[in-house]
């Protein structure tokens, strides 16, 4: 089921008083439902998949156990059993077919025709999210930092809440468990709040992301005889429109999370307003780049063990980053592109330099330098999502070599009016709107003026938002297919 459809529209209410009017007696039957409401959420999609994530969910609730134990061999043998599992399942639906294509052609430069069968698997959808929420709990059980939880209902729905499910945030079991576990009484101002971060991420979506992607398809599709000021604004159209897509889902989850009771991860913190690459990865999929850091980054040695390692490790990370995403070269080519861009604050010791401020803390506008640090910064992350977009390393190369062609051998046309400027009517709004609650980006500021005007505010958007829905049925989030 998708978040942007009428389905979904009705499935969120009608869970939301069940939830609240019916199951609400006992905490064991809001998670009994709530687990049955996120079944019937995933199943929607694909009913054949649900037993794959209740088998996945089954087995680390079960490997669990033995982590826990006192025997350090044997809580050791079944955390790796736990990370083949789950990294298996990776590997057959989503990774098989790259390795088997990849041996092929490395065995063809030798002479050899392996002739590798291939899987013809459709990628079950939310499968890179479910199956890391799985390993942090077994993780987190091996280092100490959780303890098996013995209701099976409990695990499933930390694993498979239906907000979080197909796109994250990724939780961890520390955050979300205990939450899943304890009585939750209804709170009117979490409501109120998560009702507005659900309008704000259907604005996201539906107005914003869906009409920027039309487009960036059409500059994507026609680069090659498009001028540079059309491929430069469909490579602006392409960054907003995953920033809020994506974005937009995350609130959307937040929203419904927070109607339950709920309060997830933070997953963004307005990432374009970032002023170097390292505070942008502090801002953009906060949960993925976190994972990463805690389970991978830390135990390769992070930065503790020298200079050289570090690199290693910040390269591993961009590139196991990468990697997730999907089973193309070019992902691995957008990991590689940020991992050269985070080396030289690396090497300088100035990748923590903007952690805990926003830019113009106390101000209404950046000074120069941090427009200066904002652009620059804005402008390497959509290079970057040329590759991320892009079928091919080589369509990727091909759109920038355009766009380098194009200004040298017919400058003035950067002057003349490019075809999708009216990206702008949709950019302009949101970066706008970020601004004023860049602040807090869970906490969304109330907007200015009187009661009345804010109220005809989120009508006109609800309005504007189903008319979406109605032009442009069911276009899916970017992100479902990791």
């Amino acid at each position: 089921m998708l978040f942007n459809s009428f389905e979904y529209l009705l499935f969120l209410p009608l869970v939301f008083c069940l939830y609240w009017f019916v199951f609400n007696r006992k905490v064991s039957w809001q998670n009994g439902f709530l687990l049955l409401a996120s079944y019937i959420f995933y199943a929607w999609w694909s009913p054949k998949f649900l037993s794959l994530l209740a088998f996945s969910t089954f087995l680390d609730y079960m490997y669990g156990f033995s982590v826990a134990s006192p025997n350090r061999k044997k809580a050791k043998l079944f955390l790796w059993l736990s990370i083949i599992n789950n990294l298996g399942v990776l590997a057959i639906f989503k990774y098989y077919n790259f390795f088997a294509t990849e041996f092929q052609h490395a065995m063809e430069l030798f002479g050899y025709d392996p002739h590798p069968i291939l899987l013809h698997l459709v990628l079950p959808i939310g499968i890179s999210f479910y199956t890391f929420h799985g390993m942090s709990y077994v993780f987190d059980i091996y280092n100490g930092r959780q303890k098996p939880v013995s209701n099976f209902v409990d695990y499933a729905v930390f694993v498979s809440f239906f907000p979080l499910l197909v796109a994250g945030p990724i939780e961890r079991a520390n955050h979300l468990l205990p939450q899943v576990q304890a009585k939750r009484v209804f709170n009117y101002t979490q409501a109120v709040n998560g009702c507005k971060l659900i309008l704000w991420g259907f604005f996201k979506k539906v107005i914003i992301a869906d009409n920027l992607a039309m487009i960036a398809d059409n500059a994507f599709k026609d680069y090659p005889d498009a001028s540079a000021a059309t491929l430069i604004i469909g490579a602006i159209a392409f960054s907003f429109q995953i920033y809020g897509d994506f974005s937009g889902y995350t609130d959307i989850a937040l929203g419904s999370a927070k109607l339950m009771g709920f309060e997830l991860l933070t997953n963004f913190k307005f990432p374009y307003f970032s002023r170097n690459i390292g505070e942008f990865w502090r801002r953009w999929h906060i949960s993925l780049s976190s994972w990463f850091r805690d389970y991978l980054y830390i135990p390769l040695g992070g930065s503790r063990e020298g200079r050289l390692k570090a690199i290693r490790n910040t390269f591993i990370i961009f590139l196991v980053s990468g990697f997730w995403h999907g089973a193309n070269w070019t992902f691995i080519v957008w990991g590689g592109i940020h991992a050269c861009m985070f080396l030289p604050l690396l090497v300088t010791n100035n990748n923590r330099k903007f952690v805990s401020n926003v830019v113009a803390q106390d101000r209404v506008f950046p000074t120069i330098k941090e427009w200066v640090q904002i652009l620059t910064t804005f402008t390497f992350v959509t290079i970057a999502w040329v590759f991320f977009r892009s079928h091919t390393v080589a369509e990727a190369v091909g759109y920038l070599k355009a766009i380098v062609m194009s200004i040298y051998h017919h400058p003035a046309a950067l002057l003349s009016k490019p075809e999708g400027l009216k990206a702008l009517y949709y950019i302009i709004p949101l970066i706008l709107l970020d601004w004023w609650f860049r602040k807090d980006e869970r906490q969304l500021r109330p907007l200015p003026g009187p009661r009345w005007v804010r109220y005809t505010v989120y009508v006109l958007l609800f309005l504007f938002i189903i008319d979406g829905l109605i032009v442009i049925q069911n276009k899916s989030f970017i992100y479902f297919q990791f």
